[in-house]
């Protein structure tokens, strides 16, 4: 199979905030995207757009953008619900008839829709589905305490905070340190840019932590470190089942806290405000330690929306509050986290060896 060369769709919503599966797509595997529709901002570059990707061209339709030379078509958003945006069906439809396959994290499964599958069947396009979980998950049972890799969790005081970013920012410190890693994706834009995992929040409640279990598993056959990709929030009214299904099936031996500084309440919620670092901590620590006592040892901050002064303010304000390593692993170097991570397990080898 060759590999995916995307045409990315995020229609109105190409944007540092509001296409996350696409932006994510862009940073860490940019070879495979040729262009992204949004007839708003046609005529712009990635670059311009995200302040990273280059000159991947942002094109007004699906048809304008096919001399690109795509194979596939990416869904690009993940918006509130995980639906399909009816005005999208047709730009979906067209790419199928073109010829390209279809890639999507939405909770609506393209290929479970009649029209769509029809079409797909027709052109003989393949539709992949990602946040479709794999049938006969387990429930969990603790089996990852019998691991010996150093499994480490991204939490977070909010959701679409940063916790896949950092986890994969340090990932890359990590390895180009000569650690054995692998990234458990549990969401759909994880699974697209690792090229496996399990989207957890598409699963039956009673078997979230079980196939976060599953991951953990997989991922620490041959592994020094696994990095766990975080989701949602244990303060979110929404999404706080995934992030607790996540802690209970990682049972991870450390954590790392996520934060966006410029964030006051949590997202949509107006009415629930983000916990200090600190209040964080010690929840994560808490509801945890029952399980597994694991401490939270450094802090990623999101500080894309600050000054750069303001960054580095936030950061030393971050560090002094926790006394942690703290830093912004995409604006700056990754180094503390990948540090902390680094101490941590060479402390838990030595205290295996004992």
């Amino acid at each position: 199979m060759s590999s995916p060369r995307y045409l990315i769709l995020a229609e109105g919503r190409f944007g540092p905030l509001t296409s996350k599966t696409a932006n994510s797509c862009i940073r860490y595997t940019p070879d495979n995207v040729v262009g992204v529709v949004d007839s708003q901002r046609a005529g712009r570059t990635a670059q311009e757009i995200l302040g990273f990707g280059g000159a991947i061209p942002v094109v007004a339709s699906v048809r304008e953008g096919l001399p690109l030379h795509p194979n596939a078509l990416l869904i690009g958003v993940a918006p509130q619900g995980g639906q399909l945006p009816p005005e999208w069906r047709a730009m979906v439809l067209a790419a199928i008839d073109a010829g390209l396959d279809v890639w999507s994290g939405l909770h609506t499964f393209i290929g479970d829709d009649a029209e769509f599958a029809a079409h797909a069947a027709r052109r003989g396009v393949t539709v992949h589905d990602l946040r479709k979980p794999p049938a006969d998950l387990p429930v969990a049972t603790g089996r990852v305490r019998e691991v010996d890799a150093t499994v480490i969790l991204t939490v977070g005081t909010d959701c679409n905070i940063g916790k896949m970013t950092a986890a994969l920012q340090v990932r890359d410190a990590l390895r180009a340190r000569g650690h054995a890693i692998r990234f458990a994706g549990t969401g759909q834009t994880g699974i697209l840019i690792e090229g496996w995992g399990i989207a957890v929040d598409a699963v039956i409640a009673d078997f979230i932590a079980g196939a976060t279990e599953q991951l953990v598993l997989q991922a620490a056959e041959g592994a020094d470190i696994v990095l766990v990709e975080g989701q949602g929030s244990l303060v979110h009214p929404g999404y706080s089942g995934v992030s607790l299904g996540l802690l209970h099936g990682s049972l991870p031996h450390a954590m790392v806290m996520c934060d966006q500084p410029s964030r006051t309440t949590v997202n949509n919620n107006p009415w629930v405000p983000i916990p200090s670092l600190p209040d964080a901590i010690r929840l994560h620590e808490t509801i945890l330690g029952m399980l597994r006592p694991a401490p939270v040892i450094a802090i990623s901050l999101n500080t894309f929306d600050l000054p750069e002064q303001a960054a580095r303010d936030a950061i030393a304000r971050a560090c002094a509050e926790t006394g942690l390593p703290t830093t912004d692993p995409v604006r700056f170097d990754p180094a503390p986290i990948a540090d902390a991570i680094a101490a941590f397990h060479a402390g838990r080898q030595r205290d295996r060896r004992g």
